[in-house]
């Protein structure tokens, strides 16, 4: 029999809880002001993993929330009743290394790594294991309930597999075969193959995949191709003229336009119909190392001493965000939201007395921050609205905003997760 008064309490918590999730679902489903949809977020749970390893990425569908640990496990909470489900590792020999939201069939793809018993060497004794995984059964704690998939492919330390949202593809490469596959993930059916003998690196833009070839014999050009993503057909082949003796930082395709970067040298841009290039003469450009194109806004961001400079496919500067300093920028710690219109980021900057520790979001078209998580207002996000769980989350605001090491935001919830490097996730939202 429950404690005089108890029941009530609970069933008031439960109630808060549900009417606090559906006015953030509420509010993630209307077009608010970002100032209004971020306003007050403060830390509202802590789940903890149970592993002392550092959260490297953070996933979240339909309430799911999944942690990933450098040390290769993976750990599934359920938002309705902040409970730990399961970890995803069927295997303990088993580490997995990469999440991806399957949206064709609401399936959670891992991908893992498990060593051949007759390869010790670890660096060639590792095979990689792709899995996919209803999320009713993750949610019923029985993600042993799935299937493998590539079983047939050669897949080792030597190759890859990625995951393209967009379009909903899935590519392989076997470093032993030389061949590129790619797949549907609607079922994993194989739809094409690409030899990959002369092929350095492959790009995945919307609707296109651009094939980067290695140099010719003089270095003096680089062979581009560009493919229908959908069948594989050649759309476009040429090559393009690059300086020998430079290393050639990256190359990247956004729409109709071929970027190239080389070291030390400014920035290419190349039509593909027309094969026109221009140069890019900005020294930011030449200074920056770091690019994320945004194909829905025609546009793309480069990153250099802490700074973001916001550009147009032409080359033009249409921003930069020189108030808010991106320091010691990770991938896993930046990401676009809301149909790329802001960037969440996490900040950490240290000075003569203290760390400031925040997450900002950015308008990423003007730079301007439309609002903060932590930061200089003392007041914000120190406590918990839901009291009832104070005794249950062991950090305290500063804790759990020291040290970030992977960000996500719930589009679903309005929701910020992070996780720290003691294998912490931490739930924000108002």
């Amino acid at each position: 029999m429950a404690e005089k008064g108890k029941g009530c309490s609970e069933v008031y918590n439960i109630a808060h809880k549900l009417d606090s999730r559906e006015i953030g679902k509420r509010l993630a489903s209307t077009n608010a002001h970002p100032q209004i949809k971020f306003r007050n977020f403060q830390l509202q749970e802590e789940f903890d993993t149970n592993q002392p390893s550092k959260i490297v990425e953070i996933l979240a569908a339909r309430s799911i929330i999944f942690a990933l640990t450098q040390s290769g496990h993976c750990a599934a909470f359920d938002r309705h009743t902040n409970k730990r489900l399961c970890y995803l590792n069927l295997n303990p020999r088993e580490q997995i290394r990469k999440l991806h939201y399957n949206k064709k069939n609401n399936y959670l793809i891992t991908i893992s790594m498990l060593p051949i018993d007759s390869q010790p060497d670890a660096s060639h004794g590792f095979s990689m294991k792709c899995r996919t995984t209803p999320l009713e059964y993750i949610r019923r704690a029985q993600p042993d309930v799935g299937f493998t998939f590539f079983e047939c492919e050669k897949l080792t330390c030597t190759g890859f597999v990625m995951f393209d949202s967009i379009n909903g593809k899935g590519i392989t490469f076997s470093g032993q075969d030389h061949i590129y596959k790619v797949f549907d993930l609607k079922n994993y059916t194989h739809l094409y193959s690409i030899s990959a003998k002369e092929i350095e690196e492959i790009k995945i833009s919307s609707d296109q995949l651009l094939l980067v070839s290695k140099r010719t014999a003089c270095g003096s050009h680089l062979p581009l191709k560009i493919l229908s993503i959908e069948d594989g057909k050649v759309l476009k082949s040429f090559h393009h003229a690059v300086l020998p003796n430079k290393t050639v930082h990256f190359v990247e395709l956004c729409h109709d336009k071929i970027f190239v970067k080389q070291e030390n040298e400014c920035l290419q841009m190349v039509d593909v119909q027309s094969e026109k290039m221009i140069e890019l003469r900005n020294q930011e450009l030449e200074k920056s190392s770091t690019f994320i194109f945004l194909n829905e806004k025609r546009l793309f961001l480069t990153f250099h001493s802490g700074i973001v400079f916001v550009w147009s496919l032409q080359g033009d500067l249409v921003a930069s965000y020189r108030n808010h300093l991106l320091r010691n920028f990770p991938r896993c710690t930046v990401q676009l939201i809301h149909n790329e219109e802001l960037l969440l980021s996490y900040n950490k900057i240290r000075k003569s007395d203290k760390t400031n520790c925040s997450i900002n979001i950015i308008n990423s078209l003007t730079g301007n921050c439309c609002a903060t998580i932590g930061g200089d207002d003392p007041d914000v996000g120190t406590s918990c609205r839901n009291q009832s769980n104070l005794s249950l989350i062991q950090n305290t605001f500063q804790d759990a905003l020291d040290n970030v090491t992977a960000l996500f935001y719930d589009k679903e919830t309005n929701e910020v997760y992070t996780g720290n490097k003691r294998g912490f996730v931490h739930v924000w939202s108002n």
